[in-house]
């Protein structure tokens, strides 16, 4: 079996496949000041809530983009999994070109989504990651990682709102019935939801017709779905795209490797 972690600023997902079928996942809060022994011991945990041993998982593949947690994580996996992690590290051992001014800037979570969707759905596609900051990741009609945008999340911009304004509250992230709000919870939710989907739509249209017009776009992330529906450009919404290019990703360099050779 092969586990699989996407290491973000907010959350971590961790996913277990038995060659390409995802057999569980779980959405964490990331802690930057947790040990390898609490990350072994917490993974170590879920795992057996699924009947799985740590015996069981033959290869680790990793997306971190939070260096200090990065020796942490290698610690963690050699300490409880008796393995090396296989780290995705743009510009180094990656395989989809980056056609970009510096490949090694390029995040590997952006990496990840756009090699998986390339992959899942074809080129040229346009990937949107609603997570701590909202990333636009744009391959071309040749398979080519060419850039993109990046957006403060949906959840940081209204943060940031609340705390820097005194008379508003923290309010659940849901979509209101309408665009005009009747009251400041609504106002608030229209602001973040509908203001939103017009950020995207927006940026969409613009990479489009760079593009040349043709690009699908592919939503995934914590907080897609807040925006799904509303937002007219997204065409399809893929919950565990990272974790299906981990594993891709992973088996495209080791194709001999006992973790991945079932399924």
């Amino acid at each position: 079996m092969l586990l699989v972690a996407d290491v973000g600023n907010t959350n971590t997902k961790i996913g277990v496949f038995d060659g390409s079928r995802l057999l569980a996942s779980w959405r964490l809060t990331s802690r930057r000041e947790q040990t390898a022994d609490e990350y072994g011991l917490f993974i170590g945990t879920l795992l057996q809530t699924r009947g799985i041993r740590a015996a069981d998982i033959l290869g680790i593949a990793i997306s971190n983009v939070v260096p200090p947690v990065h020796q942490t994580l290698e610690r963690m996996c050699e300490m409880y999994f008796g393995a090396a992690p296989y780290f995705i590290e743009p510009g180094v051992n990656t395989r989809m070109p980056l056609v970009v001014d510096a490949p090694a800037e390029v995040g590997a979570d952006r990496y990840v989504d756009a090699f998986a969707a390339t992959v899942k759905y074809g080129p040229p596609l346009i990937v949107i990651d609603f997570g701590t900051a909202t990333t636009f990741n744009c391959v071309n009609g040749r398979g080519e990682f060419i850039g993109g945008a990046i957006a403060p999340g949906l959840a940081t911009s209204v943060e940031a709102l609340v705390t820097r304004a005194a008379r508003l509250a923290r309010v659940e992230l849901a979509r209101p019935k309408e665009a005009i709000g009747r009251n400041t919870t609504t106002n608030l939710q229209s602001g973040a939801i509908y203001g939103y989907a017009g950020l995207v739509d927006g940026l969409v249209d613009r990479m489009r017709g760079e593009m040349g017009g043709t690009a699908q776009v592919i939503a995934t992330g914590g907080n897609a779905g807040l925006v799904v529906e509303v937002a007219r450009s997204i065409e399809k919404v893929d919950e565990h795209l990272r974790l299906d290019g981990l594993r891709m990703l992973y088996a495209d360099a080791h194709p001999s490797d006992s973790a991945v050779d079932s399924g």
